[in-house]
C-alpha cells in the first residue's frame, strides 16, 4: 500500500490532460508533474487517494529523449506553461492524444481524426495578457498566479507574450511606485489597482491597455496614461475597468475610456474592431488556421443559412459570410455583439445579423420567427454548451454542426449528447492555439443521421 513520503522508482508512460506524467507504482496510477514520457525517475509520494496518488520527482535516473532544457526562469513557479521541459513535437503528440482520448474514451465515439494542427510559432504568440498586481517586500510587482493559488509570481518577461508587454508593465510599475498608487490586497479588500490587462492587434500592431481597479480611479490614473502615451506610440486605447467585488472574476461591468478608442486587427482577411470585453482568440495566426478547418468541415453551399452561436465579435461567421447566403450570430456579451455589427459594416458584409442574449434562448426565439439554418457553428466557453442550446440546436435540425471548443472533454460530452439525439460525429481535429501550456482546442464536424 502506498504511503506519503515513500520513495519509488518508475517509468513515465503517459501524460494527463493537465500535463503531468503518469506511471504505475504497486499497481496504482501516480501522477508526477514536470516529467516526460520515457523518463525513469525516483519519485516521492506526496498524496495518496483511494485509487491513485500524486508524486514529485526526487531524481531523474534516465531522461526521456523528449526532454529539453526549460527556457524560462520562472517556469516551475508560474501557473502558465506545463510543457517547457519537453520538445514541441512531444507536446503536440500529447495534446493530440488528449483530444483523441476525450472523444473515444470519455465520449465513446469513433470519428475520423484529422492531422493535429500544430503551431508555427511557440513563443510571443499571445495577443492578450492579464497581469495581477501585488506588493512584495514593500514594492509593487506584476506577474502571474502560482498554480492553485492567488500568490503572484513576479515575471519580468513572459516568453509567450509580445516583448512590448513587458516594457509596458515595467513602465506602469515605475509610475505606480513613484506615485505611490495603492495596489489591491485581496485578503483585506483594500487598495485599488488590481490588474493590468493588455491586448495587441497581431497584424495592426495596435495596443490596448486597461487598468482594472476596485473603485473609480480615473483622475489618479492620469500619470500612468501620460507615461504610456509618451513612451509607446503603439498604444491606441487606454481603459479603466471597475471591479468592486471580492471575486476571482477579473473584469467588472463598468468601463471608462481614458485615452483613444478601440483597437483594430485583421483575421481571415476581415478588418475587426476589438473592444476590451469582447472574446477574441489569443493566438490570431493559429485561430485563422482553426477557422479554415471549420470552414472545410462546414463546406457550405452558396445559399446556405449559417447560425453562429456563442459568436463573440463575429469572427467565425464573418469569415464564412462570402461563401453562404446569410449568417445569424448570437452572443451574450453586449459589447461583443456591437463589435460584430461594426465589423460586418466595416467589411461591407450585408448578409449577417447579430443578436444579443443567451445562445439557447435567443436562437429558440429566432427559430420561432422562421430562422432555419443549414449549418450551425458552436464555439462555447470551457464549460461547453448549455442544455437549452443543445436541445434548441437539435430541434432546428441543421444538416451540419461544426463545434469549436477549448475543452475537448466538454466538446466530447456535448458531441455524445448530439449523437444520442440524431447526429453522427464525423471528423475531429485538434489544434494548438496555446503552445507550451496544457490547453488545446479542437474542431468537430457533426452530420445529421439518416433514417
Amino acid at each position: 500500500m502506498l504511503a506519503k513520503n515513500q520513495l519509488h522508482t518508475a517509468e513515465i508512460t503517459g501524460l494527463t490532460s493537465e500535463g503531468s506524467g503518469v506511471c504505475r507504482v504497486e499497481e496504482m496510477a501516480v501522477f508526477v508533474p514536470e516529467t516526460a514520457v520515457g523518463d525513469v525517475i525516483e519519485l516521492r509520494i506526496v498524496k495518496v487517494m483511494s485509487s491513485y496518488a500524486f508524486g514529485i520527482v526526487e531524481k531523474i535516473l534516465t531522461p526521456s529523449p523528449d526532454r529539453i532544457l526549460p527556457d524560462c526562469p520562472v517556469y516551475k513557479k508560474c501557473g502558465g506553461c506545463v510543457y517547457r521541459h519537453i520538445s514541441y513535437e512531444a507536446e503536440c503528440r500529447a495534446k493530440d492524444t488528449v483530444v483523441r482520448d476525450a472523444f473515444t474514451r470519455l465520449g465513446g465515439l469513433s470519428p475520423q481524426f484529422d492531422s493535429f494542427i500544430s503551431a508555427e510559432e511557440t513563443c510571443r504568440y499571445r495577443n492578450k495578457a492579464q497581469f495581477p498586481l501585488a506588493v512584495i517586500d514593500g514594492r509593487p510587482v506584476c506577474g502571474f498566479y502560482a498554480p492553485r493559488s492567488h500568490r503572484v509570481i513576479p515575471v519580468e518577461d513572459c516568453p509567450l507574450q509580445p516583448e512590448i508587454f513587458s516594457r509596458i508593465v515595467k513602465c506602469c510599475l515605475e509610475v505606480i511606485s513613484r506615485k505611490k498608487l495603492p495596489v489591491y490586497d485581496e485578503k483585506t479588500h483594500t487598495g485599488v489597482l488590481r490588474h493590468i490587462y493588455i491586448r495587441k492587434g497581431t497584424y495592426s500592431g495596435q495596443i490596448m491597455v486597461c487598468f482594472v481597479v476596485r473603485k473609480e480611479f480615473s483622475r489618479q490614473l492620469s500619470p500612468l496614461v501620460n507615461a504610456l502615451t509618451a513612451q509607446f506610440p503603439e498604444i491606441r486605447d487606454i481603459e479603466m475597468n471597475v471591479n468592486p467585488n471580492s471575486t476571482n472574476v477579473i473584469l467588472g461591468s463598468q468601463w471608462a475610456t481614458l485615452f483613444g478608442s478601440n483597437i483594430t486587427d485583421t483575421m481571415c482577411g476581415d478588418q475587426l474592431v476589438i473592444s476590451p470585453p469582447s472574446f477574441y482568440q489569443v493566438n490570431t495566426v493559429q485561430a485563422e488556421r482553426l477557422y479554415r478547418k471549420a470552414l472545410e468541415y462546414a463546406d457550405p453551399a452558396p445559399d446556405d443559412v449559417v447560425a453562429d452561436l456563442y459568436c463573440g465579435a463575429g469572427t467565425i461567421g464573418l469569415s464564412m459570410a462570402d461563401r453562404v447566403g446569410s449568417v445569424v450570430g448570437v452572443e451574450i456579451v453586449p459589447e461583443a455583439i456591437e463589435d460584430a455589427k461594426r465589423n460586418a459594416a466595416l467589411n461591407h458584409i450585408e448578409n449577417a445579423q447579430f443578436f444579443c442574449g443567451d445562445a439557447g434562448r435567443v436562437f429558440g426565439e429566432l427559430r420561432e420567427k422562421g430562422c432555419s439554418p443549414d449549418i450551425i457553428l458552436l464555439d462555447p466557453p470551457r464549460k461547453g454548451c448549455s442544455q437549452e442550446t443543445l436541445e434548441t440546436v437539435c430541434q432546428a435540425a441543421p444538416e451540419k454542426i461544426v463545434m469549436i471548443s477549448c475543452n475537448p472533454s466538454t466538446a466530447a460530452r456535448d458531441a455524445k449528447w448530439l449523437c444520442q439525439n440524431g447526429y453522427s460525429a464525423e471528423k475531429v481535429a485538434g489544434a494548438d492555439l496555446f503552445p507550451r501550456t496544457r490547453h488545446v482546442e479542437c474542431v468537430v464536424l457533426m452530420s445529421k443521421q439518416r433514417s
